[in-house]
């Protein structure tokens, strides 16, 4: 549920890729047309739920916790149609499917994995200026799906200590699984022609921007940082943060007249993997100046096609990023900071050190593959499957069930998704 992004990436890589080891999988998410059928068969082995939760248009990102209850029924009401025992695991992501995961889990008697993405403390920490915190009822609900987990999936070691420090989480409980790229589709490229398909100068030194248009995000840092270069082209590929129907982010728009940079800035609304590829392709830079970042799978992907990443040094670009090998790490947000980071990486260029530099992006990409990522989602879910039925051979309080199953060994028939 929810306003995904990346996320949504991870859920469907990490479906397809498990499908592939002969994992059926099933991912429940929240109709958000009337025109979205009940079930969809994506490939053989992932099916896809769309439950109907509340209103398809008009409902803000802050009501979604509203409509738990409805989303909890719809995700019930599949199991119900099944014998006993036909789940064997729930993963879930985000807060909010965590507390739905939560309810699931322990209605069918198996362990809840869950993979919080971002916590509402550490985006409050590194708040943009002018954006709105999170709430405590988020803080709330995070903390009793961290409770209630049988085992955390984070993306970096970095997310696992916040993890601990924020929400006493159990170190023992949690698994490091890095995000993958998919290398089929984000490979290098022709730059010529990717930029004729954009209708792109060939000439001009261009940095895109790709992501929510949203503070946490701070595409106007890029924009400010941008007006101190001048001839840079700047493309910012993205929606509206909890909108929908909207084309261009017209703060943007309005932040590029401000700045007299209007004839410099393509905006073009979210694009398919296919088109990002495109765009990266293109692009001399990717700009990544996000104030909080959980792992920042823009960043390998720009990275895969050969293109160089400038990002803020937040949350896991560190990891996604090389500083000064595959790209460059921002310590700060100074406008400043960003117009030197953007120009020094530019001047680069197609000389050797600029060779170098893209080279090593395509090898540092290659190293996070969803195989790696299924690897360890695996070695987890068997963890928790394992010490879940240990807990109940050694008759540890169980919550009371309307159905009975038998632990299997892992894998088995059916894994699931809230």
């Amino acid at each position: 549920m929810g306003d995904a992004g990346g996320m949504n990436v991870y859920v469907l890589q990490s479906a397809l890729h498990l499908a592939r080891r002969g994992v059926q999988v099933e991912i429940f998410t929240r109709a958000t047309s009337s025109s979205d059928p009940a079930v969809q068969h994506v490939v053989p082995g992932v099916l896809v739920r769309n439950v109907a939760a509340g209103p398809f248009e008009g409902l803000d990102k802050n009501d979604l916790p509203t409509q738990l209850c409805a989303f909890a029924a719809g995700v019930l009401r599949a199991e119900a149609a099944h014998a006993p025992g036909y789940y064997d695991v729930v993963h879930s992501h985000y807060w909010l499917s965590g507390q739905v995961g939560w309810l699931a889990a322990d209605r069918w008697a198996v362990p809840l994995v869950h993979t919080a993405h971002t916590l509402a403390g550490v985006k409050n920490a590194a708040m943009a200026a002018g954006d709105t915190p999170e709430p405590p009822l988020r803080a709330v609900g995070e903390q009793q799906v961290v409770d209630a987990a049988d085992r955390l999936i984070v993306n970096t070691a970095d997310e696992a200590r916040q993890l601990v420090e924020l929400h006493d989480a159990d170190p023992g409980r949690i698994d490091v699984a890095h995000p993958g790229v998919d290398l089929e589709v984000f490979r290098p490229g022709d730059k010529a022609q990717a930029r004729a398909a954009l209708g792109l100068s060939p000439t001009e030194p261009v940095v895109a921007f790709v992501g929510r248009i949203q503070p946490l995000k701070a595409p106007d840092i890029l924009l400010r940082a941008a007006a101190e270069l001048p001839g840079v082209r700047v493309v910012v590929a993205g929606g509206p943060s909890g909108s929908s129907g909207l084309a261009e982010p017209g703060g943007l728009v309005r932040l590029a007249a401000e700045l007299g940079i209007s004839d410099r800035v393509t905006f073009l609304p979210p694009q398919s993997r296919e088109d990002l590829a495109t765009l990266f392709r293109a692009a001399d830079l990717v700009a990544v100046p996000s104030y909080s970042e959980s792992f920042g799978l823009v960043a390998l992907e720009a990275q895969a096609c050969g293109t160089p990443v400038v990002a803020a040094a937040v949350g896991g670009l560190p990891v996604a990023v090389r500083d000064g090998v595959t790209g460059r790490l921002v310590p700060g947000h100074g406008i400043d900071q960003w117009a030197t980071a953007l120009d020094e990486s530019l001047r680069l260029g197609s000389g050797p050190r600029g060779w170098a530099m893209r080279r090593a992006a395509v090898t540092h990409a290659q190293q996070f593959s969803w195989e790696h990522t299924v690897d360890a989602q695996l070695a987890s879910y068997g963890q928790a499957i394992e010490d879940f039925a240990a807990a109940r051979g050694r008759g540890e309080p169980m919550p009371v069930l309307a159905s009975a199953r038998r632990p299997r060994r892992w894998p088995t028939r059916r894994g699931a998704r809230a």
